[in-house]
């Protein structure tokens, strides 16, 4: 209610009022130890990602050169002619606005929900996972930041206005009036506009779908995990359409994802394999010769006290 109500939000700031307000409630009667946790996981990672957002107009600032016409170029080479152009003349009628616009708007706008959504059911659930998943997050952020800053490049409604390609429209926030709700798109188009307008290269929202996606297929049980396997794919058709995106953009956007996920794969399986490598050694050093658990006297009380080893959680 409050999306419709007051629009989306894209700011860190707005989403972490939210998240917070949400887990609050679950820690009512808890005590106040329960909020401090809520803040304590969640304060840092939020902030991480707000340095993010602010860090994004570097690109800016350091004079890299911008990549336009190349970047349409490569579209065109794939295709003949740059997707974007071709999908808003055929389907994006500017005297209305139909049920599909509608559908690519709330894609779209997913992206600025989905992350925030699924960190929020991982905490409550498994703690764990909510790391993992929160060190996907920031990888792909840092990632994503570095390309922004020395590859500046821009997406196919920019490079219209500059005439480097046919006619194409910012249509992300259009689908809202098909909705009946035009004033919930107000702090999507808001954010837009504060928004370094030249990040396109590599699509974020492709690389957090797929990123969620590949997270998901790997880490929920239930078999109606592979419903969200066309997510992805979705998010990167509507990107195009509304002109926010190339292809080569989401391309890479995925492509970005594959390895983030694959590298922090490989780092979490080193990091469980040195840990049972730990533990095996010091089993090992507890475990007498004979084999037999140490009889000793308890510091506490003078009295012998079996020593057994209870194991370690795992990392």
């Amino acid at each position: 209610m409050v999306l419709i109500a007051a629009g989306v939000p894209t700011d860190r700031g707005s989403l972490l009022l939210i998240i917070l307000a949400g887990l609050g409630i679950t820690c009512l009667g808890r005590g106040w130890s329960a909020f401090r946790r809520v803040l304590l996981d969640w304060l840092p990672f939020t902030a991480a990602l707000i340095a993010y957002d602010y860090s994004r107009g570097l690109s800016t600032r350091v004079h890299a050169p911008l990549h336009m016409a190349d970047i349409a170029g490569v579209d065109r080479w794939m295709f003949g002619a740059v997707p974007s152009v071709v999908l808003q003349r055929h389907f994006l009628d500017a005297g209305a606005v139909h049920w599909y616009d509608a559908v690519a708007t709330l894609v779209y706008t997913s992206h600025f929900l989905a992350t925030p959504t699924v960190a929020a059911v991982l905490w409550l659930r498994n703690r764990p996972a909510w790391i993992a998943f929160v060190r996907r997050v920031i990888a792909l952020a840092v990632a994503g930041l570095v390309t922004y800053v020395v590859f500046p490049a821009a997406p196919p409604w920019y490079a219209s206005k500059e005439h480097v390609i046919g006619p194409v429209i910012r249509a992300s926030a259009r689908g809202w009036t098909w909705l009946h709700v035009a004033h919930a798109g107000n702090l999507l188009q808001e954010g837009q506009v504060a928004a370094n307008p030249v990040a396109a290269m590599p699509s974020l929202h492709t690389a957090y779908a797929t990123m969620i996606t590949l997270f998901v297929l790997a880490n929920v049980s239930s078999r109606w995990r592979w419903t969200i396997v066309p997510y992805p794919v979705i998010m990167a058709v509507s990107l195009v359409y509304l002109g926010e995106h190339y292809v080569i953009d989401v391309l890479v956007g995925i492509l970005y994802a594959v390895v983030v996920e694959a590298a922090l794969r490989r780092w979490e399986r080193g990091r469980r394999e040195r840990g049972r490598r730990e533990r095996g050694r010091t089993e090992t050093a507890r475990t007498p010769a004979n084999g037999r658990a140490a009889v000793v006297p308890s510091l506490a009380s003078g009295e012998t006290a079996r020593i057994a080893d209870a194991g370690t959680p795992g990392s």
